[in-house]
């Protein structure tokens, strides 16, 4: 930011940067000497503002923008400011911090709702959140002031996907995510704490990569009700997989392989087998000494775990124990498990669904229906 002015918080630096050059007239080389960044740096950070002023919001918050940048007492002037600057005070033009954050948690929530999106209309003062109705009507759910609108698409939390005397606006990943970093701040994390945990109040910037959702799981004794479970489903590509459905529109994988997959996830992590310094992980793979696969790993950890770990990967074999060991316990995409075991492209993901139907039946004939899993 600028030395001579003190402005929001929640405006980008890049953005800054950019009307610093364009409204200013500072050239790029001052602008990084100013910043401690390269110039390339801020070349490339010019170059995206000059395309996203397509939008209509993001031209008119860069706008206002300029004119903060244009004032005498911002540029490196050696003229006195004149005698009407004080109605050019960046508060008068932009948005507090408090302002912005309050209405995002507001505004944004609205957003989330299915068939929501946020009406702009050219002249207007204010934007009105609209959510189509299966009907056909539209309902006014929330309306914002046209300047926290523009805050909003100049920090890329919403993006224009229909242009026209009036725009139409959704929120962005970057908007999802902002919203879990804001009401984790507040304690409420996705649904409260005593929902979602209260570890995710504590840890907001990492509440935000979280996809927290809830399944039900087979009954463990065998009966017919179904057991609610909470799980992060940004977390396993199996999850990623399990969203995808067939051309019959049928899932790709079914609840009782997911659960599987997740079982023998539970039973690495319990058996504390995650990558270390001291473990070869040679003997655990087709590649490697497979017959020295015992489940023994040197007494680390509970040994029941690793004995299971053992058994499941015994009995899937070569191939299909590689691709389980790494999808489900290392995390590795089905892209790197493909390159890694020299796959043909998407073929991993039938292969993958092969290893977990077999492990999927190798816990039911060993543990019975259910059993086992640690939630």
């Amino acid at each position: 930011m600028s030395q001579n002015v003190e402005l929001p918080g929640w405006i980008p630096d890049s953005a800054w940067h950019y009307v610093r050059h364009t409204e200013a007239g500072l050239p790029i080389r001052a602008v990084a000497r100013d910043t401690g960044c390269h110039a390339s740096t801020i070349l490339r950070q010019i170059r995206r503002y000059e395309q996203r002023r397509d939008d209509p919001l993001v031209d008119e918050a860069l706008a206002r923008l300029g004119q903060v940048s244009g004032r005498p007492d911002v540029c490196s002037s050696d003229k006195e400011p004149g005698p009407m600057t004080a109605q050019f005070t960046p508060s008068s033009l932009l948005c507090d911090d408090a302002t912005v954050m309050r209405e995002a948690r507001r505004i944004l929530r609205r957003l989330l709702e299915s068939g929501a999106f946020l009406a702009v209309a050219q002249d207007m003062e204010k934007a009105a959140v609209m959510r189509a109705l299966e009907d056909g009507r539209t309902m006014r759910t929330a309306v914002v002031t046209r300047q926290v609108a523009q805050a909003f698409a100049l920090k890329e939390w919403i993006v224009c996907s229909k242009p026209g005397r009036v725009a139409s606006y959704r929120i962005t990943p970057a908007g999802r995510a902002a919203l879990k970093r804001l009401l984790a701040q507040d304690g409420r994390g996705a649904a409260g704490a005593d929902a979602d945990g209260f570890a995710e109040a504590q840890a907001p910037f990492a509440a935000q990569h979280r996809d927290m959702t809830h399944r039900d799981m087979p009954d463990p004794d065998g009966g017919a009700q179904r057991k609610r479970v909470r799980y992060n489903m940004a977390e396993s590509p199996v999850v990623a997989l399990a969203r995808r459905r067939d051309k019959q529109g049928r899932p790709f994988l079914s609840p009782e392989q997911v659960s599987a997959a997740e079982r023998l996830r539970e039973d690495f992590e319990l058996a504390q087998m995650g990558p270390r310094v001291t473990q070869n992980w040679d003997r655990f793979l087709t590649a490697g000494s497979r017959g020295g696969f015992s489940g023994d790993t040197g007494g680390q950890g509970s040994q029941a775990a690793q004995r299971r770990v053992a058994r499941a990967l015994a009995d899937l074999g070569p191939g299909l124990g590689d691709v389980a060991l790494r999808c489900c316990c290392f995390l590795d995409g089905l892209e790197v498990a493909e390159q890694r075991m020299g796959w043909s492209a998407r073929s991993g993901k039938i292969v993958l669904r092969i290893a977990l139907e077999r492990l999927a039946r190798h816990y039911q004939d060993t543990y019975g229906p259910g059993a086992g899993m640690i939630g």
